[in-house]
Order: C-alpha cells, then sequence, then structure tokens
C-alpha cells in the first residue's frame, strides 16, 4: 500500500531554501516527536522567520557562538535553546550552510498523543491551548537542550521529523510582526500564521526589560 502524500518526510531541499519562502511554507506541515513514551504529531499553524546575520532579532546576528553554532550548520537540523531560565524554544535551520537562518515553531494543532501532550501541560483549559505558544509547544512535545542539533531529515523514526502535512491555501496565510521582537527587528512582518485557526498564539509588541549578561536576543 503506497503511502499518503501527507504523510511524505520533508527532504533537505525543503529547507535549503531562502527563510522567507521557507517559514511560511511550514504551516500545515505535520511535525512528529517520537519518545520512548510514544508518538505526538502537531499541526504547524503559526512560525516566525530570523534572517542571521541581517536580523538583529536572531540570535546569530552578533556571530558563532557555543549557543547558537547548530545555525551555522546544515539546514533540516533543530536548533534547541533555554530562555528566561524557564522555557525551550524549538527552532529549524534553514537556507545554505553557513548563513544561520532559522524558524521558530511559534504554535501548532495537536493531531496525536494528545493525552501525552496534555500531561505535560495541566494548566492548558483546551486542547487548542496544549501548544499555543512557543514555549507551550516546546513543553508539549518533550522538547529540551538535548534535542539541540537533531536531524529532522534523518527519518520517520528520528526523535524530530517534519512530513508534508495539508498546507493552507495563500489567502489562508496571514503574516506581521514578530511577536516580543524590538529594535531594528520590529517592523520585519515575518511572523506568519494560518488565518483565523484557534491555535494561534496571541501577539505581543516589545516590551523593554532589563538584560542579564549571558542572555541574547529573545528569538531563534
Amino acid at each position: 500500500m503506497s503511502e499518503s502524500p501527507s504523510r511524505t518526510p520533508l527532504p533537505r531541499a525543503f529547507f535549503e531554501r531562502p527563510v522567507l519562502e521557507v517559514a511560511p511554507d511550514l504551516l500545515g506541515r505535520t511535525l512528529v516527536r517520537n519518545s520512548e513514551e510514544g508518538r505526538i504529531e502537531l499541526r504547524l499553524t503559526e512560525v516566525e522567520a530570523y534572517a542571521g546575520a541581517i536580523d538583529p532579532g536572531s540570535h546569530a546576528f552578533r556571530g558563532r557562538t557555543a549557543r547558537n553554532a547548530v545555525m551555522f550548520g546544515p539546514p533540516g537540523h533543530a536548533y534547541v535553546y533555554f530562555t528566561y531560565g524557564m522555557w525551550h524554544c524549538l527552532n529549524l535551520v534553514c537556507g545554505p550552510e553557513g548563513e544561520a537562518s532559522g524558524v521558530l515553531l511559534r504554535a501548532g494543532e495537536i493531531l496525536a498523543g494528545t493525552d501525552r501532550a496534555r500531561a505535560r501541560r495541566r494548566s492548558a483549559r483546551y486542547d487548542t491551548e496544549l501548544a499555543k505558544g512557543p514555549a507551550r509547544l516546546a513543553t508539549a512535545l518533550d522538547v529540551a537542550l538535548s534535542l539541540n542539533g537533531t536531524d529532522t531529515c534523518e527519518g520517520p523514526h528520528a526523535p524530530l521529523s517534519l512530513l508534508t502535512g495539508t498546507p493552507p491555501t495563500p489567502d489562508r496565510v496571514s503574516s506581521g510582526p514578530r511577536t516580543g521582537v524590538g529594535g531594528d527587528g520590529a517592523p520585519h512582518p515575518w511572523r506568519f500564521w494560518i488565518t483565523e485557526d484557534p491555535t494561534v498564539s496571541p501577539y505581543r509588541a516589545h516590551t523593554p526589560r532589563k538584560r542579564r549578561l549571558d542572555s541574547g536576543p529573545a528569538n531563534a
């Protein structure tokens, strides 16, 4: 029996394109999280693009560090970071190797493994809130720093992988400023989401705060 087109893994060539092409094209794709506890599948509904050296909002804007090294590597790998001393966020490296661009996965709908996601997100009142925001998405999928550098193109049994899914039609894709990004990166309309999808997180403008000496930009 042939595999459904929507269950076809995304190849590395998908991620080798410019970040502003990859980001909106990730909407509707299926993110798969495999672990010893079982499998969780999530339909991506909201993402943000970060363009490396030309983007003040990117972790890679000031160059390569131990923290962001994965972003400078091959496309299709996961970049996971820990922020504000309490949350993990999951990104996908894209573009040519060395350009350090990436897409922050901001929100999605849990399609399979809902019970496992709900056990990690006990504060969620509704299933639409399980992965409504980048930290919630990472928590629901049990994403931590141990997954930093994971190759999502390795195969269907990898800890993280992406399937073709069912992308929305262009008229159902919205774009606007990125959440929480200030300074020169604030005006870029590089946040993309499926219009009126209930799992999309609310937009919040940048709020200046005291930066810790070891902190970087809030996003990828």
